[in-house]
Parts: C-alpha cells; sequence; structure tokens
C-alpha cells in the first residue's frame, strides 16, 4: 500500500495510515492501490499487445516504454517481467522517459540463477550509465540508471555487450 501510494503521488496517504489513521485515510489509500494495479496492468496489457515490446537482444531483454509508461513503475514493471521471460538466463532493463528532464529513468533486473553465478546488474548500470553521463547503480539482483534521452540507444547496446562480457566471465571461473 505505501508502494502504491507513493507511486501514484499520494505519499501523504501512506504517511497517514502509518501514523495511526485508520479510517478516511485507510480507505482512501486502498482506493488508491486499486488504481495502481489497474495502471500495472494498463501497461502489461500494453507490452502484450503486439509482439517486438519486449525486444530480445542477444543477451538481455529491452522493454521501451518511451513515454508511454510512467517512470515511477517502471520498476515495478520490470519486476513483474523478470520472472516470466522464456530465457530466464537474460536480464531485462526496461526503461521510461523523464519528460521534464530530457532522461530516462532506466530498471534492470534478473534472477537469483544469474546473481549466484556472479552476474552483479548493479555494476553494469553504473559503468554504463557513467559512460553516458548519467547515474546508475543498485543491487545485484535489481538496479537502475539515469541517462540522457538523446543516449538511450547506444546505452542500451552497451548494457547489452557489458551483460555479454560478464557472463563470459563468469562461464571461464565455472
Amino acid at each position: 500500500m505505501l508502494n502504491g501510494t507513493g507511486r501514484m503521488e499520494k505519499a501523504g496517504l501512506g504517511v497517514a495510515i502509518c501514523v495511526g489513521d485508520r479510517s478516511s485515510a485507510l480507505t482512501q489509500a486502498e482506493a488508491v492501490l486499486g488504481e495502481y494495479r489497474q495502471t500495472i496492468m494498463k501497461y502489461l496489457n500494453w507490452l502484450m499487445e503486439e509482439s517486438g515490446r519486449i525486444d530480445e537482444l542477444k543477451n538481455i531483454y529491452v522493454v521501451r516504454g518511451g513515454d508511454f509508461i510512467n517512470e515511477k513503475v517502471i520498476g515495478t514493471l520490470s519486476s513483474i517481467l523478470s520472472t516470466s521471460l522464456p530465457n530466464p538466463e537474460k536480464p531485462i532493463i526496461a526503461y521510461a522517459t523523464v519528460a521534464e528532464e530530457d532522461m530516462v529513468k532506466v530498471s534492470a533486473r534478473t534472477l537469483d540463477a544469474l546473481t549466484s553465478k556472479g552476474l552483479d546488474l548493479g555494476e553494469i548500470m553504473r559503468v554504463a550509465a557513467e559512460r553516458f553521463d548519467g547515474k546508475g547503480g543498485g543491487h545485484d539482483i535489481a538496479a537502475g540508471a539515469q541517462v540522457p534521452l538523446e543516449n538511450v540507444e547506444a546505452f542500451v547496446e552497451l548494457v547489452n555487450e557489458l551483460v555479454k562480457n560478464w557472463m563470459e566471465k563468469i562461464e571461464v571461473k565455472s
């Protein structure tokens, strides 16, 4: 509920519940949570409507949410999608435009099967973002970045290459 109220720009409702308001704030927050779930379903349906909206590259999957997907829920979508991809040996990156900043917000996810072998998405996001005047980082399993909109496709290609290089190092160690 806290996540949903925050992502739907109603963080005050979540705070009110945390400090003990279980009356009108709880009722309103439940409604916001319903809206949040509908929003996620809208984006998932959009992704499934046409083939190619989840693009499979050689080493990663990519969701180009552009200005259709709200950047505040791109992490949630990438988390959901990461568990249902055809090839669990490939991470997913998803991005959405932050229009007022001419940036994209990128969310990367993978599964324990890859992180237990040594893949570190946080490091990959940091290196790739810094190469394109952005910022990135996070955990081995869940990471993110912000990069200038003009550099997003080059960033995606670099992430694809960095994942390949990382996986090759992992295979050599095995």
